[in-house]
């Protein structure tokens, strides 16, 4: 058993590692940390926007982590709000064209990290593993809201 939670805690420890140094990379020629990548390639499913609290959802993250992200694009000229009606509560955020590049950019150069990781994969095991991530970070979130069950 604790074998296994060692492997998988180092496993997880070395993607997460890895991913921000590459991700750092790839967003330092924006002059942005890592974490902006996440926001960058969110948004730019969303043609239409979103609002910061469904960005904040989306990306995992609390509303003051997006409130702060969301300023260092807007500052960069990547993200603007547009407001509902004529108030910018609840405003729909959106990717400037500048942004849109970037994210375009950002989400190719991931496709190909991604890519180059599973190579090896089969499409079956790629399948089998994404399930199981899934399905371990389903259970690490209800855990992490009830608790480890005492014995």
């Amino acid at each position: 058993m604790l074998d296994r939670f060692a492997r998988f805690s180092l496993a997880i420890s070395e993607i997460d590692r890895c991913w921000h140094k590459l991700a750092a990379e790839e967003m330092a020629k924006y002059e942005l940390n890592s974490p902006h990548a996440v926001y960058l390639t969110t948004l730019y499913r969303f043609e239409d926007g979103i609002t910061a609290a469904k960005l904040a959802e989306l990306c995992c993250k609390n509303k003051a982590d997006v409130s702060r992200m969301v300023a260092i694009l807007e500052a960069k000229g990547l993200v603007y709000k547009k407001a509902v009606g004529d108030n910018f509560y609840r405003a729909q955020l959106r990717l400037t064209e500048k942004g849109i590049q970037a994210a375009r950019q950002v989400q190719r150069r991931a496709a190909l990290a991604v890519e180059l990781a599973g190579s090896g994969m089969t499409d079956n095991d790629r399948e089998i593993f994404y399930r199981c991530l899934e399905r371990i970070a389903t259970n690490l979130q209800t855990l992490s809201k009830e608790g480890l069950p005492q014995q």
